[in-house]
């Protein structure tokens, strides 16, 4: 059953579902706005993957039931929540399902931006950054990805990602404006700032960069072009979406309204970091 959704909104988007009877939606704990009043809500620890979140297995199917299936079940569940917490994600999510007839929840992500619904049809997973997960059909799985050590590393924001398998309809959200690539159109790579990917599907080889050698250049690159020490890459032929503005950048935006700036005119390595 497709989820039917609307994303509505300008500089803070937000998703209007529709949900038909039974049917039911999950979200990161701290994206839910609002729902009508025959819409339950659970909160639950980890997500649909494995079951550990999702629908509670019924009676005695095999090897569901009795202690061993509750203790395979709380083993995928602290498996999940430890993940969760390694990746610096909420703990729990929030479940919705519409009861005895159309219900509606309203989702939005935590930063001014975009927000797209992704088509899963099982052929393909999607990959996310960090908190760019608002909300998902009980049929999509909800996991976390570690990329390589030097990757991340090197990365920052590319060392975790969010995975997304299964048949359904996924709701992300970014900063900014959204921007759909495909590296195949620019000769099969392409080179971004770290801190600009959204999302990108499966197949696409997702790397990291030094920014220039180690020379004059380089260095200009490094502590004056605001990059930092390296580039995010992405290689292959799929959907990659990008945002227009980072966290970082909104970070040092509101901080120089306030006075409490520290860069300067330089930038890069020289960049003020939030918290």
């Amino acid at each position: 059953m497709t989820l039917q959704q609307e994303i509505v909104g300008n500089a803070m988007q937000m998703a209007v579902v529709s949900l038909h009877p039974g049917q039911t939606v999950y979200c990161e704990a701290g994206k839910f706005l609002f729902k009508t009043v025959n819409v339950s809500m659970e909160t639950r620890l980890g997500g649909p993957s494995g079951g550990a979140g999702g629908r509670q297995p019924q009676g005695g199917g095999s090897g569901g039931g009795g202690m061993g299936g509750m203790l395979r079940q709380a083993m995928g569940t602290a498996m999940q929540v430890g993940q969760r917490a390694l990746a610096g994600e909420s703990l729990a999510f929030q479940y919705f399902t519409a009861q005895g007839g159309e219900g509606t929840v309203g989702f939005a992500g935590v930063l001014p931006g975009e927000m797209r619904a992704l088509e899963l049809d099982g052929t393909r997973a999607w990959f996310a950054e960090k908190d760019a997960f608002v909300a998902a059909e009980s049929t999509v799985d909800f996991g976390i990805a570690f990329q390589g050590g030097r990757t991340g590393m090197k990365g920052g924001e590319g060392f975790i990602l969010e995975k997304f398998t299964g048949h359904g309809t996924v709701i992300i959200a970014g900063a900014g404006n959204f921007i759909d690539l495909n590296p195949a159109d620019f000769g099969g790579r392409i080179e971004v700032d770290t801190g600009c990917v959204v999302a990108f599907e499966e197949g696409i080889q997702y790397g990291v960069q030094r920014v220039g050698g180690l020379n004059r250049q380089g260095i200009m690159n490094a502590v004056f072009g605001g990059e930092g020490l390296s580039l995010a890459t992405l290689e292959g032929n799929g959907r990659v979406i990008l945002q227009s503005l980072t966290i970082e950048s909104l970070a040092n935006a509101l901080k120089k309204a306030q006075g409490g700036d520290k860069q300067g005119p330089t930038g890069g390595l020289f960049s003020t970091n939030a918290g």
